[in-house]
C-alpha cells in the first residue's frame, strides 16, 4: 500500500490525465473529477480489497460502484493507472469506437466498471442489490459507492436510502461527494437539499462527515471509521467536503467548470501546477 506521499504523488498524476483528457476532445466533466482525485486514489490503493483479474460478479472482493457517472475521466484514470487496463488507453477517450465513453458502460467490456453509470439517481439502488447479494452469499466483503450532491436531487435515492436501512444493509459504505455545486450553480440555488447528516440520519443510517475532503489523511480516517461502523446492521454514509476542480486554481469552486474543457493556454497552467509523477499516457 502507498504511503501519504506516494498516494498525493498517485493524485497528482490523476489530474493531468484529467486535464489531457478532457483537453483532447474537447468534451468531458473536469470539475467534478478534480474534486474526486484524492477520494478515488485512497481507495483503490489503500482501502478496496480487489482483484485486476476483473470479473463481474466481485465474488471474494470488494466492489465499488460510480453513480455519477459523469466523472468519468477519474475513474479511468485511477483504474488505469491500478492496473485493470493499459493507461495508454486513456488517449481514447470519449472517441468514437473505444471503451472509454463519456459516461462509463458495460457492453464494452471495461474492467473495472460493473454498471453503465449516464442517469443519475441508479447507482444507489444498484449498490443495495450488490449488497443483498454478498449476504446471500455469505461474501464478507463491503460494497462502496460514490454520488454527486445535486445527484441526491433525483428522488430514486431516497426510496432506496429507506430500503437499505430497512433492511439492513449494513455492508454498503455510500459517499457522497459535498462539493454544493452543480452544472447549473449552486445547489442551494437549483434545488436546495438541506442538512444532509439529519435526513441520513432520519433514514436511519450511520453518517461520517469529513470534512477536509480533498486531504488525503482525512480520507483514510474517515473510510477507517466507516469501515468500523460497518456490520453493525446499518448502512454507512460518507459526506465527503470537496471542492470542485480542486489542484487547479482556476476551476477551483466553479461550478463553470462542470462539464467545461480547457482552451490549450489553460492546460498548460493546470500541468504546471501539477508535476508529472508517474509518467503521461
Amino acid at each position: 500500500m502507498l504511503n501519504t506521499l506516494e498516494l498525493e504523488k498517485f493524485t497528482t498524476q490523476v489530474r493531468r490525465d484529467i486535464v489531457r483528457m478532457v483537453h483532447d476532445v474537447q468534451s468531458g466533466h473536469p470539475g467534478g473529477s478534480l474534486g474526486c482525485t484524492e477520494f478515488l486514489t485512497v481507495l483503490y490503493q489503500k482501502v478496496l480489497n480487489y482483484s485486476t483479474d476483473f470479473k463481474m460478479d466481485g465474488i471474494g472482493e470488494d466492489i465499488f460502484f460510480l453513480s455519477n457517472g459523469h466523472i468519468s475521466p477519474v475513474i479511468y484514470s485511477v483504474l488505469a493507472r491500478s492496473g485493470f487496463f493499459p493507461v495508454k488507453e486513456l488517449a481514447t477517450f470519449r472517441k468514437l469506437g473505444t471503451r472509454l465513453q463519456g459516461h462509463p458502460t458495460t457492453h464494452e467490456g471495461l474492467p473495472g466498471i460493473r454498471m453503465s453509470a449516464g442517469s443519475l439517481g441508479q447507482g444507489m439502488s444498484v449498490a443495495i442489490g450488490a449488497a443483498q447479494a454478498k449476504k446471500m452469499n455469505g461474501d464478507k466483503h463491503l460494497i462502496y459507492t460514490l454520488h454527486g450532491d445535486g445527484e441526491l436531487q433525483e428522488g430514486q435515492n431516497w426510496e432506496a436510502i429507506m430500503y437499505a436501512s430497512a433492511n439492513k444493509i449494513d455492508n454498503l459504505i455510500a459517499t457522497v461527494d459535498y462539493n454544493k455545486a452543480q452544472i447549473d450553480g449552486a445547489t442551494d440555488d437549483v434545488l436546495a437539499l438541506g442538512d444532509l447528516r439529519a435526513k441520513f440520519e432520519a433514514f436511519d443510517w450511520l453518517v461520517i462527515d469529513v470534512i477536509k475532503g480533498n486531504d488525503v489523511d482525512s480520507i483514510i480516517s474517515g473510510l477507517k471509521e466507516a469501515k468500523e461502523k460497518s456490520g453493525k446492521g446499518k448502512p454507512v454514509c460518507i459526506l465527503l467536503h470537496t471542492e470542485m476542480g480542486n489542484g487547479v486554481d482556476f476551476m477551483m469552486g466553479s461550478h463553470a467548470w462542470h462539464g467545461k474543457p480547457p482552451s490549450d493556454e489553460q492546460l498548460a497552467i493546470a500541468l504546471a501546477q501539477n508535476e508529472e509523477t508517474l509518467g503521461d499516457y
